[in-house]
């Protein structure tokens, strides 16, 4: 088998999978990434993820890839809804573990210290992503209603904040000042071990 990739005589087979930005949502918590169009020679891709503790890299799925996160420092949680047992399934991961997101399951990933470092890596060169944040804003609060029974003015409130996709949450400035005032030691989503 041979690959035209390979035997170009400009063969490149190393990358800086900094010099992309993929996303920021400040100086510490941002996505870079490296996919074909930054090294023809690879196969998969990857996103270089930065987050500080209670960010999230919100609830998503992918329609054509199996995703591996691979925690460098820091620690995570990685969270994905099992569609054949109902069940949630949870890992806290630790530098060196990893944990594997199959194609087309719902989940999302946590920083639970202060600084998390991760590759998100995919088994092709592109992923194609489905946010929750866009689901939940852009369904209509009639389909809601007639699918769910929800009150479709008491949806159409609760997704009036999300104006576009979020991709590291929460939105800066979201819950966490209510949060703070109201409940002096919430520590984010899970609870201060």
């Amino acid at each position: 088998m041979t690959d035209a990739v390979l035997q170009s005589p400009n063969l490149r087979l190393a990358a800086d999978s900094n010099e992309v930005l993929n996303y920021r949502r400040d100086p510490h918590n941002y996505i870079t990434q490296l996919f074909g169009e930054q090294l023809p020679a690879i196969k998969t891709g990857l996103f270089n993820v930065h987050l500080t503790k209670g960010i999230i890299v919100q609830p998503h799925w992918h329609t054509n890839v199996n995703e591996t996160v691979f925690v460098i420092s820091g620690e995570v949680i990685t969270s994905v809804f099992d569609p054949f047992t109902q069940k949630l399934i949870t890992y806290c991961l630790k530098p060196g573990q990893v944990s594997l997101l199959p194609l087309g399951w719902f989940h999302w990933i946590i920083a639970e210290s202060e600084h998390a470092h991760i590759l998100t890596i995919f088994d092709q060169p592109t992923p194609d992503i489905v946010y929750g944040s866009d689901f939940l804003r852009c369904t209509p609060k009639e389909v809601m209603q007639q699918a769910y029974c929800i009150n479709e003015h008491d949806y159409a409130k609760a997704v009036a904040p999300i104006r576009e996709s979020v991709i590291l949450g929460p939105p800066i400035g979201c819950f966490q000042n209510k949060m703070s005032a109201q409940y002096p030691n919430y520590t984010g989503y899970f609870p201060k071990r």
